[in-house]
């Protein structure tokens, strides 16, 4: 069991639990951990406690999340920005695949994949020369299907498996931010179609530590009534994480479905919203 594994545990166990104030003790039971090394694990991994944890994923909070956050996405909409100016320092340059480059499924291009741990589990990676194309989190299974899924995006494509450069590339994606705030730079190179594009561009303007909803990223993109496309779009998203869908919730203030298990958006809801994450200036190309 990873470190993930065991802070997921606590947070289901916390979910059954939380009206009876669970006492270090018994998390650390639930992890299957002394409670001196839980105290040290969970702070390390959150960068707060457990019991603070949980206080950033209560209705309530989010709620204030979500009306303080509309400031930053929407004054970075308002000024005409791609992003929020350069109050974020990981810069995502996001490539979108031509029509072309569709259509012929990849022919002649090389896609490295592999496995590598993250804060939150094994994920599986993909890149090209242009950049990351794919990122989705891989329990169990989904490791075959992660595989699978990536060929039926780029049937045609030289697939090359590289765990060690998707470890490099993990170590990038996951970095905790330096002193000074800055971060590196990421590429991707994703294909979709125009609509998902506009969605996931509008997603690159959310910050870490702020949320947003599905009509709120519809009214961004000039689409108001579209909730539901954006939803659609949403959950189509090819590059967890990077494009970070963890950041939409409900209007109502419930975090809501995802689609690498809820317990896990919770997780990484909570790592950023305690730890005060650094996120991305978009270039968009």
């Amino acid at each position: 069991m990873n470190d993930y594994e065991r802070i997921a545990n606590v947070i289901r166990f916390l979910d059954r639990h939380h009206t009876e104030q669970p006492d270090l003790n018994e998390l650390a039971a639930a992890a299957g951990l002394s409670p001196f090394y839980f105290h040290r694990l969970f702070s390390t991994w959150a960068g707060i406690t457990p019991k603070d944890f949980l206080q950033c994923l209560t209705l309530e909070h989010v709620k204030h999340l979500l009306r303080d956050g509309s400031n930053v996405f929407d004054a970075a909409l308002d000024a005409g920005l791609s992003g929020p100016g350069r109050l974020h320092d990981l810069c995502v340059t996001l490539e979108a695949a031509s029509p072309g480059e569709m259509k012929n499924g990849g022919l002649g291009m090389q896609v490295d994949y592999g496995f590598a741990e993250t804060p939150f589990g094994k994920a599986f990676i993909a890149e090209t020369k242009r950049g990351v194309c794919h990122l989705s989190f891989a329990d169990g299974n989904g490791r075959s299907d992660a595989r699978d899924l990536l060929k039926s995006q780029w049937p045609h494509a030289k697939l090359n498996r590289n765990d060690a450069r998707m470890a490099e590339l993990a170590e990038t994606i996951f970095v905790q931010p330096h002193p000074n705030g800055s971060r590196p730079s990421l590429r991707a190179f994703i294909r979709g179609t125009p609509f998902q594009l506009r969605v996931w561009r509008a997603l690159l303007r959310v910050p870490a530590g702020s949320l947003t909803t599905y009509g709120r990223l519809a009214e961004a993109i000039g689409q108001s009534q579209a909730a539901r496309a954006v939803g659609s779009a949403v959950g189509a998203n090819p590059i967890a994480f990077i494009i970070p869908c963890h950041r939409v919730i409900r209007e109502t203030g419930a975090l809501g479905h995802y689609h690498w298990d809820p317990i896990r958006k919770r997780a990484i809801l909570g790592w950023e919203l305690s730890a005060g994450q650094s996120d991305p200036v978009i270039a968009a190309a």
